[in-house]
Parts: structure tokens; sequence; C-alpha cells
């Protein structure tokens, strides 16, 4: 089959790979009919994190057509049409029975080696690296899913793919950033960056009660698309000063709850692009945009990080953290709790998550889509793929 494969730092190529095979008996092979770039895979692409190996295939945001199941996965026939979460969850551990999908305990086969870095092991992802898990991604014409009698959501509505494509990943991250900033009816709510989650975090803390949403970024394209579609008020960091701005608009009290949408390769004003450092070094983790957050929060505001983060980060405002009593919450999505009542939300016509999608290529053309992502030339917020 074809497949996009990592060979370093921007070197992604459509390859042939072998086709994947019923491993388990939980597992269930599913024909890709769309899959899209995520803002993390950009972190694959600079070479940030490790645990990366030659010819990994990527993508975690996908979905398509069972074509094969395994003996112990009696949710799921051949031909059912099906969303897949981009953790991978065993359903039974002590995480899972606490809806802690993303922190399951069995799905890593190479939990050690996520624990020498981290701890303990979070769950395995799709196309993520050796560290959580090594699982081929679905940036290619067949995925393996493991544990696919707790994973995939079965659809059975008419919604077209790019409607329900991104219950896979950036919606339920959006929903569950906006949940984990503790959201009451009327707070001021900013959002740093306005990539492909935060517009889900800016829809979802609107969802949630907010009185009030303020997205910060620079690229004029996602600024438009916060305000237009998402209902926001703006600020370009890099003309306005952002913490002046958010004083100024709250009367001085700064937002109540602020959501960090961008993660590892923030940029601040008048920065020049990140330098792509060795991923085991930490230094191409840049703290700017949750320090900014940190400054700019109410005293006793809550904080929300969906952003992912490959490595530590030297520079963290702990001190203003703690004496202004924020409290803060992360994590990857726990996928399997969020998704069937956001499908809900789409069914009942609260939101049609294509408004995200500006470019739609063929997998064959993925690594020029992936130059311009990660540029973010030619106005390029979301790609979508098909095989």
């Amino acid at each position: 089959m074809k497949a996009l494969t990592w060979h370093g730092t921007h070197d992604v190529r459509v390859e042939n790979v072998a086709d994947p095979e019923i491993q388990e008996s939980r597992d269930a092979i599913i024909k890709i009919t769309a899959t899209a770039i995520c803002g993390s895979d950009l972190h694959l692409y600079n070479g940030l994190m490790g645990g990366m190996q030659e010819g990994d295939v990527l993508g975690h945001e996908f979905m398509g057509e069972v074509v094969e199941t395994g003996g112990e996965v009696p949710n799921l026939n051949k031909g059912d049409r099906v969303v897949v979460p981009f953790t991978i969850a065993c359903g039974s551990c002590f995480f899972c029975h606490q809806n802690l999908y993303s922190l399951c305990d069995n799905s890593n086969p190479n939990a050690d080696m996520a624990a020498e870095t981290m701890g303990h092991s979070p769950s395995a992802l799709f196309g993520y690296s050796h560290m959580l898990g090594g699982i081929p991604g679905g940036q290619a014409e067949y995925v393996r899913v493991p544990y696919a009698d707790v994973g995939p959501l079965k659809v059975e509505s008419d919604y077209s793919d790019e409607q329900l494509l991104f219950l896979s990943d950036i919606y339920p991250t959006g929903y569950m950033s906006a949940i984990n900033a503790d959201i009451v009816p009327g707070d001021t709510v900013a959002v740093w960056g306005c990539g492909p989650v935060a517009q889900f975090a800016i829809r979802s803390a609107w969802m949630l009660g907010a009185g009030r949403v303020v997205a910060i970024d620079r690229v004029p394209e996602r600024l438009k698309l916060a305000e237009e579609k998402g209902g926001a008020e703006v600020i370009n960091f890099e003309k306005e000063n952002v913490y002046e701005k958010l004083l100024e608009m709250t009367k001085g009290y700064g937002p109540d709850r602020c959501i960090d949408a961008v993660g590892a390769e923030a940029h601040g004003a008048g920065d020049p692009e990140a330098e792509r450092r060795d991923p085991d070094s930490g230094e191409a983790n840049h703290p700017l945009a949750i320090n900014e957050m940190i400054r700019c929060c109410r005293k006793g505001g809550h904080l929300s990080l969906p952003g992912v983060y490959t490595a530590p980060v030297d520079g963290f405002m702990l001190n203003a953290l703690m004496n202004k009593s924020l409290s803060v919450k992360s994590g990857q999505t726990h996928m399997q709790q969020y998704m069937p009542p956001l499908l809900q939300t789409i069914e009942q016509g609260l939101i049609d998550p294509s408004f995200i999608i500006t470019h739609r290529e063929k997998l064959a053309d993925a690594a020029g889509a992936y130059e311009r992502f990660n540029t973010k030339s030619d106005g390029c917020i979301k790609v979508v793929m098909t095989p």
C-alpha cells in the first residue's frame, strides 16, 4: 500500500509499505477514506520529537471503512464507517475505568521507554514516535487499529467525511481544553494561538458559556478565521502588546481562563523562526506562549494546556504561577470519553467542523502539503488528504 513515511527533519515521502495485518484478536483493519495533517505532526516534521525511526508511517487523524476484524471485536463489522481516535486505549485498566483514556496502562508496547523520560507512560498514539508505541499511523491507504473494540466510533449518519474527520483529534482536543479551563458562564477566555485546535477551543468555550473569547496569533488568515467563524475578539501579537491589551480589555484584571493551544514551537513578537535543535536537548521547546499566558491571566485564574511540548522547557515562570494562585490542567485528550457526545453536536447542527479546512490534497501530494502547512503559506490552516 501507499503511506507517508518519515525520514528525518523536513523529509517525508509517500512510499510503498507492507499492508497491515491482524496481529491480535482485538485488532481491526481500516481502509482510510480521509486523513489530515495535525499541528503536532509538525513537531515530527521539524525534528523535535525523540523516538522516531526512518520509515515510520505518520498520521493520527483519520477515518475510514472496516475491512477486517479480529475475533474479539463484536462492535464492528466489515463495511462499517468509523472515526478512529488518535489515542489507543485498552478500556479495562485503572485509567480507562476513570475515563482517562490517554493515560491507558496497557496500549503502549514501549512503556519503559516513555517512563524513562516522563516517569510513567501515557497511552500509545498512532503515528507518533516509538516512545509512544511506534504504531503505524493513518496517512496511508490502510491502517491496523489495536483495541478496535474500544476505540473507533461507528457512524451511521450520512454526514460527510469532512464533517466527521476531526472527531479523531482536534475537535475533542479543543473541547477538552475548554473543559480543562473550568469555564464559568460569563468568563473571559483567552486562547493563545489560532491554529486548528485553537479554533475548536474557541467554539467550545462559547458552548460552555464563555461571555467573551479573545484569540491571539500573528497569522492574518488564522486571526480572520477566529474572528469571522469563531466570534472571537483578536489580538495580533506582532502589532499589539498582548499583556497591555488584555488588561485594557478586562479593566485591569486579566482573562479568567487561558488556553495554550501553541505548544513547543511558540514564537514571540519579532522573534525569528525557532531554531531546530536536537529533540533530546529541550532547547527547541519555547515557553513564550505559556509564560505570556501566566503573566496575563487574572489572579486565581485557570490555565489549560492542550499544546504539545516534546521536551523539558527552561525558563518556565513557575514563580508567577505559584504567587498568582493559578490552577493548571493539561493532557492528551481522553478521546473515547468525548467522541460520542461531540458527534451529537454535529448531528444536532450545533457545529460543522469542516469550517476549518483550507486545503484538500491527495495522499500522493502529502510532502508538499506538509511544507505548506509548516510554513503557513498559501493561507494553509488545515489540510485534509484522501488516498
